[in-house]
């Protein structure tokens, strides 16, 4: 696959990168393309390897080694190479639901697993698959057409996350009626809301969804199935209606909360694809004050700032740099600008949310940034105990440190450490943090290693915004309970070991509610396994 003699005639090189200092003024999108002869080079680099981990998708060392869709990747690879990328689009889109997304935001379990890379650098897959997709889009490529013939099954799904969009797209395509619920005001799920602009365009999954519409999907925003017993739970009252909402996308307009028994009524099946959607919080004193977030609540708040006023804070200068510090000074006090500008900032957590976080407030003007980890900084290289093709276990500087170490020439992690206390000032704002080191010990009776704090290394930094990026805990209640659908220790669905289908007959989950909290492609593979499954029992066979 790819030209034999490649890996040795050809480096590595990766598409251009936007500077520290361009890209700081906003929030658009950095990572560009190579010119197409050029990525054909870096195709050209895939071995014939014999055994390509990179497509298996294999659990090793309770790890994924290579792609969860197992995309073939070395043939696409050999496609890229030889130029033929109407081929190559056609071989990536029998396994891949939306390589648009995958090639901007994943990690690349393909890479990692990557022979080439076991004594030098991986074949650049990802982006020879954005490559592709980029150009499949330009050329006409991509399209989703309506079946020619329906089967007159209705199917709902709860959630336009990466899941629900894989399973309904399938599912359309098999000829029965998919209607998608979101309750957000936008389609996307975590891929709008949970992922910056800068990682993610948003007209990337705007011109993906406007073609699942023209192909007879039916996407309804503004409507939380289930709602209705959250709020109960919370007032012992019913839920209110919203008649008043604006629908986005060209989506349906319909109150905001849809009853459960309504659903489960009109629809043949429904798909519960609603993510690992609540936070994991963190439990010290001072908690209560003011200015202390949930990191995905952050960054969603300041992607619907963007996109309701349609990046006019970013509009261009004469010279085509971005606007900076007069679009901050317009910013109306609601803003993000407002929140963040001037602060010093903490962020507790450190994946890819917590990076996330980092950028996005150096974007908004923060006075600093530092990022809070609980763990031991990963090792520079594989251990011996991490062995190729595991995922690497190593250390490694995204862009949003990238950018904090150009603002502030250091690092912004701390490593073991965490927050004691919230300290308030006489207002209730938060004014700074007490925190304290961690080392890791051995539970004597479970065998666990855990981290506990050293006496005597507590330390205050200032902090006016903390924005908590600790990872989730598993579904939301409000919505398993309205379901009734039996979950595990973690909270996720529970089903059949490689199942789909609920402890409720037609009930069906899929994506981070269904696996815990994961990759993009991990949902995007278990929306499709979960379409495959709700097929079958609806059509008694299938072949999707």
């Amino acid at each position: 696959m790819g030209k034999v003699t490649g890996f040795l005639e050809y480096d590595r090189v990766d598409g251009p990168v936007v500077s520290e200092e361009e890209r700081l003024r906003n929030f658009y999108e950095f990572h560009a393309l190579l010119p197409l002869n050029e990525q054909c080079k870096q195709a050209a680099r895939c071995m014939d390897c014999g055994v390509p981990f990179c497509q298996a998708g294999a659990m090793i060392a309770g790890m994924a080694s290579g792609c969860p869709l197992h995309n073939l990747v070395p043939e696409m690879n050999d496609l890229v190479y030889q130029g033929c990328m109407e081929k190559a689009y056609q071989r990536l889109s029998m396994t891949h639901s939306f390589p648009e997304f995958t090639s901007r935001v994943c990690p690349a379990l393909c890479e990692a697993a990557c022979t080439c890379g076991l004594h030098g650098k991986p074949v650049s897959t990802k982006e020879n698959e954005k490559t592709v997709i980029e150009y499949a889009y330009e050329h006409g490529l991509v399209k989703e057409t309506a079946p020619e013939i329906r089967t007159g099954k209705k199917v709902a799904v709860v959630g336009s996350g990466p899941s629900g969009l894989a399973a309904a797209q399938l599912l359309n395509r098999r000829g029965h009626k998919v209607t998608v619920f979101e309750r957000k005001d936008r389609v996307g799920g975590l891929l709008r809301y949970g992922i910056p602009n800068m990682k993610l365009d948003k007209s990337v999954i705007d011109r993906r969804v406007r073609l699942m519409e023209e192909a007879g999907i039916e996407f309804i925003v503004n409507a939380n199935i289930g709602a209705e017993n959250m709020e109960a739970s919370k007032t012992g009252k019913p839920a209110k209606t919203n008649k008043s909402s604006e629908a986005k996308n060209g989506s349906v307009n319909l109150p905001q909360e849809i009853s459960v028994k309504s659903l489960m009524e009109e629809y043949d099946a429904v798909i519960l694809a609603c993510g690992a959607s609540n936070p994991r919080d963190i439990k010290a004193p001072g908690r209560e004050a003011d200015g202390i977030f949930f990191a995905v609540d952050f960054l969603g708040k300041v992607t619907k700032w963007l996109l309701d006023t349609d990046f006019q804070e970013l509009e261009t200068d004469s010279d085509s740099t971005h606007k900076t510090t007069a679009s901050r000074n317009k910013a109306g006090k609601n803003s993000p600008y407002s929140l963040v500008k001037g602060k010093d900032v903490v962020v507790i957590g450190g994946g890819d949310t917590g990076n996330d976080c980092v950028g996005t407030s150096l974007r908004l003007g923060a006075k600093s940034v530092t990022q809070l980890e609980m763990m031991p900084k990963p090792p520079e290289e594989r251990t011996a105990s991490n062995p190729w093709p595991e995922w690497p276990k190593v250390g490694k500087t995204d862009y949003g440190q990238e950018e904090a170490i150009y603002v502030s020439g250091h690092d912004p992690r701390i490593y073991q450490t965490t927050v004691k206390e919230f300290v308030k000032d006489k207002t209730g704002a938060l004014s700074s943090l007490v925190i304290v080191d961690l080392v890791p010990k051995k539970d004597e009776k479970t065998g666990r290693m855990n981290m506990v704090p050293v006496e005597g290394s507590e330390r205050t930094i200032p902090a006016q915004l903390v924005l908590i990026a600790a990872g989730f805990l598993g579904s939301e209640s409000y919505v398993t309970d309205s379901f009734g659908v039996e979950v595990d220790s973690r909270t996720n669905v529970k089903t059949e070991p490689g199942k789909y289908a609920t402890s409720v007959p037609g009930i069906y989950a899929a994506g981070d509610m269904h696996r815990g909290q994961s990759l993009v492609v991990w949902a995007i593979a278990e929306g499709r396994g979960a379409a495959r499954e709700v097929d079958r029992d609806l059509m008694g066979y299938t072949n999707l």
